[in-house]
């Protein structure tokens, strides 16, 4: 596969968001691909033509733009990000994520870190410094032979989990996005307990992976049974 990566000025990078008050995406696409991923609707936007996965932009501008919008906008929650992985393989190079959340850090600005990358790491210095941040990783099955089915390019959940003990071990609070629920993922309360401070599930009910569940035998996994089952297990990483 051979990835297309254009490098792009923005005209705005700290944008509204229905999920948080703000949302910050240096990237335009995702090296990971996964297969169930909702931000594909992004190419009905972008007007990419190359599949999901093998296409990114880089808003070289970002670190640049974002103190100036900071002071224009009354301060609120950042998510870090909506629509593609912040530290994607491409993030070691450009460093975008990282600028971006030195600037809101020493800012004062509440941030919530989302990934499936153990390169976050990289900062975690940034995040010991800041006031009010969580950082977690997206982590939908504890079997990486199923991973590798829906997840091909990101990495192994093993790496994602020590991650997240890390950070959390260092005093960053931490969380687990479980969305989708895959095949496998009875097997992440033993994974996760005390890495965590909470969970977040969400069935995330997008038909993009349903050829995977077709052509490896997964139908069973699908359904409404598992789903709740697999909710009110999970929810004990939380406590409730």
């Amino acid at each position: 596969m051979t990835l297309i990566v254009r490098e792009i000025r923005a005209k705005t990078i700290l944008s509204a968001s229905k999920i948080y008050p703000y949302v910050i995406n240096p990237y335009v696409g995702c090296q990971h691909g996964c297969t169930y991923c909702y931000a594909r609707f992004m190419k009905r936007v972008t007007g990419h033509s190359e599949p999901w996965g093998e296409f990114v932009d880089v808003k070289i501008n970002a670190p640049a733009l974002l103190p100036h919008e900071i002071r224009k906008k009354k301060a609120g929650r950042v998510w870090m990000s909506g629509v593609c992985d912040p530290y994607q393989p491409l993030e070691a190079e450009y460093r975008l994520t990282g600028q971006c959340l030195s600037a809101l850090i020493q800012n004062d600005w509440s941030v919530i870190v989302q990934t499936k990358s153990p390169l976050v790491l990289r900062d975690l210095d940034i995040f010991m410094e800041a006031s009010d941040i969580e950082v977690g990783l997206s982590v939908s099955t504890a079997d990486d032979r199923i991973r590798g089915l829906f997840e091909p390019a990101a990495p192994p959940i093993e790496e994602r989990v020590k991650a997240l003990e890390e950070l959390h071990s260092n005093g960053v609070r931490t969380y687990a996005m479980i969305a989708p629920i895959l095949p496998g993922a009875e097997g992440l309360v033993e994974l996760l307990r005390g890495k965590i401070d909470y969970v977040l599930i969400d069935r995330m009910n997008y038909r993009y992976a349903d050829w995977v569940y077709r052509r490896y035998g997964l139908e069973e996994q699908r359904s409404d049974d598992f789903f709740r089952r697999m909710e009110r297990e999970l929810a004990s990483l939380s406590g409730r």
